[in-house]
């Protein structure tokens, strides 16, 4: 009689080295994401600011509860737009002054909502240490002149016109995840590094969001 050897049961891993597994990707991906945002933070020049970002933490109630503290590293002195003539300028040209730098459209309705209280914030706050900039995201050749016609229309004078038609701004901020839509705002020192973000509208001009500038011109870059 031929008796059939029993099938030899199949070896699996041991779960120990699928763990360890990973553990090491997990790992790799962590380093991947510390690398990256230790580059950018380099070579924006701007550090991680964790007391900044708790003190305007701290300020960011009522009208404006939606900011986001952020305050990691990310630096913006390089972001390119022009001025109503065409002439092209960075945030590194304000340099000295904290900045809230609104990103807008003429067909965006929240952003045509939100354009009167930046209005009545900058005619208020506007001054040598603090500046709010409006950068308009209208595309294309005839997007600076929508622009004009849409703060014409609505009688807003104290506000300058800086435009970029072509939505590199935005895609920067879509890609390191600051900004999906508009309105979007970066609320910056004064080396262009951020400390706040807010995606929405927000009312600017109630004492909530002053509170909030505020804490903004008091941080020591």
């Amino acid at each position: 009689m031929t008796v059939t050897e029993p099938e030899k049961p199949k070896r699996h891993a041991p779960r120990r080295y699928a763990a360890a597994a990973l553990v090491v990707v997990a790992l790799a991906i962590t380093a991947t994401i510390w690398l990256s945002n230790a580059g950018s933070s380099s070579a924006s020049g701007c550090a991680p600011m964790p007391q900044a970002a708790a003190a305007l933490d701290k300020a960011a109630v009522g009208e404006l509860a939606a900011v986001q503290a952020t305050g990691k590293g990310r630096g913006y002195a390089d972001l390119p737009f022009v001025d109503a003539n065409g002439r092209t300028h960075t945030l590194r040209d304000f340099e000295g002054k904290a900045l809230l730098v609104n990103f807008w459209a003429s067909w965006c309705v929240p952003c045509r909502a939100e354009m009167p209280a930046l209005s009545a914030l900058a005619k208020k706050l506007d001054g040598p240490n603090f500046m709010v900039l409006p950068i308009n995201l209208d595309i294309g050749e005839e997007g600076i002149g929508k622009a004009k016609a849409f703060l014409a229309s609505e009688h807003i004078t104290n506000l300058p016109l800086y435009a970029d038609p072509s939505l590199k701004a935005l895609t920067r901020l879509k890609q390191q995840s600051v900004a999906l839509g508009l309105p979007a705002t970066l609320l910056l020192d004064k080396k262009a590094c951020e400390i706040g973000v807010l995606e929405g509208p927000a009312q600017w001009d109630s004492p909530d969001g002053e509170n909030v500038i505020k804490a903004l011109e008091a941080v020591r870059s």
